[in-house]
């Protein structure tokens, strides 16, 4: 499995021979990436703000992984036609898209279209992906990535997220003001129990600016086992 960070929540998901992008927005300044040089087979959004969804234009022949909601907004705004199961997933579900297996899991934030106050998106969400099936067998070999998108501190970190989807690794909002800051994403990575964990959705826009020694610093002071890795904007690390 291979994680390519495009900057803020944008990252780009190589499992075996399925290219996944999640949450394409560009327009951020940790990325020199044209949108255009990428061609995945699913587009993954968390939810409905114009900083997540920004660049979904360029990707309308992939398939969309998103709730209904966003899917129903996508395909009328967007012209996407492809969705998984043909009008999307719920939190909660687990698809098989080619190699890769999507869980969408909760997230706390709020999911306004385009970050307007007119029409909501439903629940916002994050993603689990693996190279295997969710299971309560033992399986040591499957590799799982866990995307958090926008939230908050939340108990479904610890009581499921990291309790039974068990993802090896994590990419967590460290910016604050719109979601978790420094100090929660070390709570958050002490209870998902993941081996390596990455800042994200950070630096954008002033408010959400943070010195990333700050992430290192709180996640090595927390009771967190995880090593906190930063990544250049579009550095690939491999799982």
């Amino acid at each position: 499995m291979e994680l390519t960070w495009h900057g803020h929540s944008t990252w780009h998901v190589t499992v075996g021979d399925t290219d996944l992008l999640i949450d394409p927005f560009f327009d951020n300044p940790k990325t020199d990436t044209d949108p255009e040089e990428l061609d995945p087979d699913y587009v993954l959004l968390t939810h409905g703000h114009a900083d997540h969804i920004g660049d979904a234009n360029h990707y309308e022949d992939a398939t969309l992984i998103a709730t209904p909601e966003l899917v129903g907004y996508m395909q009328d705004n967007y012209d996407y036609e492809d969705a998984v199961g043909g009008m999307g997933m719920n939190l909660g579900g687990t698809v098989e898209v080619g190699d890769a297996f999507v869980t969408m899991v909760r997230a706390d934030h709020s999911n306004g279209i385009e970050t307007g106050y007119g029409a909501s998106a439903g629940m916002p969400a994050g993603f689990v992906i693996s190279d295997g099936r969710p299971t309560h067998e033992l399986d040591v070999e499957t590799k799982t990535f866990y995307h958090a998108g926008d939230t908050s501190l939340m108990v479904e970190m610890r009581e499921v997220i990291g309790a039974y989807l068990e993802p090896d690794v994590a990419a967590l909002p460290a910016g604050d003001h719109f979601t978790m800051g420094p100090t929660q994403a070390a709570v958050a990575a002490d209870w998902l129990d993941v081996e390596t964990v990455f800042p994200m959705h950070y630096d954008t826009f002033p408010p959400i600016e943070i010195e990333t020694e700050d992430f290192e610093r709180e996640v090595r002071a927390s009771a967190a086992v995880a090593e906190p890795v930063v990544l250049d904007g579009d550095e690939t690390f491999t799982l």
